[in-house]
């Protein structure tokens, strides 16, 4: 009888490498299903077979049903799992990530632990917004007045550069066409750089709850990473999608910013991103090794092999 902890046999020298896999594949309305080492997507048109090796994140959307053997397959071959809302809007929940180290989430909680390494990271994140500016020693109160100008400044750049008018920033969490045009479109595309956020933490590994700007929230890091694109991605997709009419704003919002986020590389830049606040290296990844690298920890920051027994002789 195997363990119930082994993982399958496939080793990450037998999978397709993460740059050559396709970076998401969206399925609604359908079950899925194993063949092999394929999964299998079965609607009323029929059967799809998808190597689940060449896939990087599968979003499932509203009608999905998927079986336990289909999760076996996409996690043997370390591909991710999410489900979302409609069009993969909205992310609701997450499997395993793509990555098999710990590396990067150890990076993260060590410099959120403490209170000048966080601090740190939170003023890099900043340096990302702020190119023109240093905001080494400046005071938390400081940067958030100076992201709260930023946006500002966005809106009304972005007011003049469509024609579009621009009032002040609502949101209605309860009524959604409450707000005009310019606000649903703003509204809609913040919920998609969160989502497109998600899903690039967890894959990596990270903890979405260790935020270094925002706190308290299971999604703060999420919340960090996101508002990264605002200025340049977000808020003029929502306002370009405004100027072609009020009507249908929000889905015309996710168009415009699918194709911007494809057309850019977003995913790869938010991956760069990320490992560059946290100072990860990559030593600790196993994407050449023939098998997964578990350690045990010793004295002095050492890493001992595992799976054997480290202890001194013992006299009876």
């Amino acid at each position: 009888m195997s363990s119930v902890s082994r993982r399958g046999a496939s080793s990450p020298r037998e999978l397709a490498r993460i740059g050559d896999r396709l970076s998401f594949v969206y399925l609604e309305r359908c079950t899925v299903h194993r063949d092999s080492n394929a999964i299998t997507a079965e609607d009323a048109d029929g059967v799809t077979h998808i190597p689940s090796a060449t896939i990087g994140t599968l979003l499932l959307g509203p009608g999905t049903r998927i079986t336990h053997q289909a999760m076996a397959v996409l996690g043997d071959s370390g591909a991710g799992v999410a489900w979302v809302g409609e069009h993969g809007v909205r992310y609701y929940a997450g499997g395993r990530a793509l990555t098999r180290s710990s590396g990067l989430v150890e990076a993260q909680a060590t410099a959120w632990a403490n209170r000048r390494t966080r601090l740190e990271v939170a003023r890099a994140m900043y340096r990302l917004r702020f190119p023109d500016e240093d905001p080494v020693g400046r005071t938390r109160q400081e940067l958030l007045s100076m992201e709260g100008r930023r946006l500002k400044d966005c809106y009304r750049r972005e007011s003049a550069r469509t024609g579009v008018t621009w009032r002040r920033r609502e949101y209605h969490r309860d009524d959604f066409s409450a707000a005009d045009a310019p606000n649903q479109g703003v509204t809609a595309a913040a919920q998609c750089m969160y989502g497109i956020a998600h899903a690039v933490v967890v894959a990596l590994g990270c903890s979405p709850g260790l935020g270094f700007v925002h706190s308290g929230h299971e999604r703060s890091f999420v919340l960090d990473v996101a508002d990264f694109y605002k200025t340049d991605v977000a808020i003029p997709a929502a306002f370009d999608a405004a100027a072609e009419g009020e009507e249908d704003v929000a889905a015309r919002t996710r168009r415009l910013l699918r194709d911007r986020i494809n057309e850019t590389g977003l995913l790869d830049r938010c991956v760069r991103d990320i490992k560059n606040l946290l100072g990860y290296d990559g030593t600790r990844d196993t994407g050449d090794t023939p098998q997964d690298r578990v350690t045990l920890q010793s004295d002095g920051d050492l890493h001992v092999e595992s799976g054997r027994n480290h202890s001194d002789e013992i006299i009876w």
